[in-house]
């Protein structure tokens, strides 16, 4: 589940910000259990623990199964994620392109795999031949196991404007056959054919629906991922705000006509989890991949 600092995340909020609801989350991240055990584990009443239980649910974080004459809680989430507003400099210029995600320029991918439009799949799934179907421009999810894609954004900058900053913005997540939302794989970053650094993502996460994701796509596939924003600057590379690696502006080649952005899945990887990369109107960001050139 991934929350940001809005009124649409406050019911999370509010259901977290409890003691006694924390330790029901504890309880149940072990067993399923039903209103009477839990209550009997926590020493307080039915009635209250049902009260509790409510809450969470409400919130998202668990759900109820009957069985029988029971109703059983179960935790439906493994891992909860905020996201903060992105901070801006106002003192550069910049220069903005967004990649829808079926606009790659080339690929190389291994089943599972696929790509899902607006109404439907793409083609065949698994099938890495429809990677070429020109449909492939209105993807708005594609996904793989194995390999890599590769897109290219113009290079706007001119003669006259230095590059003071590079923001990638894009959502990701890994890829199970349908989901799993505790599956971790190393995605890599590479811009005109350097390798930036990997990012390990932590799960393809279908415990709630993505809030853009259409609603032809079954419940049990992924729904979302997390947005991941990549800084590159003259002092090193950032993800999230953190330090990330020491690749810096100076590594780039920023010459080309264009910018090469490539994710990629390495033989190597220690997580070889796949990737999934989520567009404009799936998962919970309405956005493509989004590439922003901070200039003087």
């Amino acid at each position: 589940m991934q929350l940001d600092i809005s009124n649409n995340s406050l019911l999370v909020y509010k259901a977290l910000a409890n003691p006694m609801r924390l330790k029901i989350i504890q309880i149940l991240a072990h067993e399923r259990l039903n209103v009477k055990e839990i209550a009997k584990k926590l020493g307080i009443s039915n009635t209250i623990t049902l009260k509790h239980l409510q809450q969470l649910a409400d919130a998202g974080i668990i759900n109820f199964e009957k069985e029988g004459h029971n109703k059983i809680s179960r935790l439906k989430v493994d891992n909860i994620s905020i996201r903060f507003p992105e901070r801006i400099y106002p003192s550069f210029e910049v220069h903005e392109s967004n990649i829808p995600v079926g606009h790659y320029t080339d690929f190389s991918v291994e089943p599972s795999c696929g790509l899902a439009g607006k109404t439907a799949y793409i083609g065949k799934v698994d099938n890495p031949t429809y990677f070429m179907d020109p449909h492939r421009m209105e993807a708005g999810m594609i996904w793989f196991s194995n390999g890599f894609v590769e897109y290219q954004a113009p290079n706007f900058l001119t003669q006259n404007e230095h590059l003071e900053m590079l923001d990638l913005s894009m959502e990701l997540g890994s890829e199970f056959p349908f989901s799993n939302n505790v599956w971790p794989s190393d995605i890599t970053f590479f811009i005109n054919e350097v390798e930036i650094g990997t990012w390990t993502s932590p799960g393809d996460f279908s415990d709630t629906r993505g809030k853009y994701t259409p609603a032809w796509v079954p419940d049990n596939v992924n729904q979302y991922g997390i947005q991941k924003i990549l800084r590159i600057t003259d002092h090193g590379t950032y993800l999230d705000g953190q330090p990330f690696t020491d690749v810096s502006l100076n590594d780039l080649d920023t010459s080309q006509q264009t910018f090469k952005i490539r994710f990629a899945i390495k033989p190597d990887a220690v997580n070889n989890g796949g990737c999934t990369i989520f567009g404009k109107g799936f998962g919970n960001y309405d956005q493509d991949i989004n590439m922003k050139l901070f200039y003087s």
